[in-house]
């Protein structure tokens, strides 16, 4: 009879690491509206997100290795990784459970119906791009 409540909370210990939110620090202009719905939408879809306002993004992006052709207007580090730009949430839990090895993901300028760039019924295709530290990119997921 002891063994069964042990177990029923080892499972619950699992359960609740498994669903332990990822935290990130997302570098934005103080002035930009986009990047704020981009980390509510990230936190409505359980991360915890810290934000660091910058005037200039430039300095950032060149020390943490964005190259301009991924640029967007925020930069977020999560565990190590890089995410540039309107990435929806359910990628970024994807790439974080897989690991690649990569350094991270961009989605390149602010396509309209991204997240964080919606309007109204407008939706533009884009790509989320997975890129690597030398430079090498391959399209990880495509939307709308």
């Amino acid at each position: 009879m002891k063994k069964l409540p042990k177990l029923a909370a080892f499972s619950l210990a699992m359960l609740s690491a498994s669903t332990m939110a990822a935290t990130g620090i997302t570098y934005k202009s103080p002035y930009c509206g986009c990047c704020k719905e981009w980390v509510k939408h990230m936190e409505d879809n359980g991360f915890e997100m810290a934000v660091e306002d910058h005037v200039n993004m430039n300095p950032i992006k060149m020390k943490l290795g964005i190259k301009p052709q991924l640029a967007s207007c925020h930069t977020t580090v999560i565990d190590g990784y890089l995410f540039e730009g309107h990435i929806p949430a359910s990628d970024v839990k994807k790439f974080l459970a897989e690991k690649p090895k990569l350094a991270g993901l961009a989605v390149p300028g602010m396509p309209v119906g991204s997240p964080g760039m919606e309007y109204g019924d407008q939706k533009d295709r884009y790509n989320v791009i997975g890129f690597s530290k030398s430079g090498m990119t391959m399209v990880y997921n495509t939307h709308n």
